[in-house]
């Protein structure tokens, strides 16, 4: 809800990302989702969880507390690399049938990974991306 009210208002309808910030909600919701798949791999799943913990995480690199909704562009980047990670493990099906969203999520996780360095810069990419692996 704040998300959306944010999107609404003039700070998030002049902010460029904010269609990929709508896209967080129904990201967590799909980390958590799988997380408790028994069609996950394990090892996967525990990537989940630590995507799923960075996105509650009251510190991290781009804070929520700091700068509003905007602050979810981490999350959401971090998001699209473990579940683009998740897909050379595992057949597409199993993201699909978690995804709450109205967009394709498969074209949701390739549109992020697209615009990652321009969403949240290359810094940042760079400790995202050790994160991941």
């Amino acid at each position: 809800a704040k998300i959306a009210t944010w999107v609404d208002g003039k700070e998030g309808a002049a902010n460029q990302w904010a269609k990929y910030i709508m896209w967080a909600p129904d990201l967590f919701y799909l980390l958590w989702k799988l997380s408790t798949d028994p069609d996950v791999p394990k090892s996967e799943r525990l990537k989940l969880l630590g995507a799923i913990a960075y996105f509650i995480s009251p510190i991290d690199l781009i804070p929520e507390g700091l700068l509003g909704p905007f602050g979810f562009a981490d999350d959401i980047v971090l998001a699209a690399f473990v579940l683009n990670s998740l897909l050379s493990k595992t057949e597409p099906e199993v993201i699909e049938r978690h995804w709450m969203g109205d967009d394709d999520v498969l074209q949701v996780i390739k549109k992020i990974i697209l615009i990652s360095n321009k969403l949240v810069g290359e810094k940042i990419m760079r400790k995202l991306k050790r994160k991941v692996i």
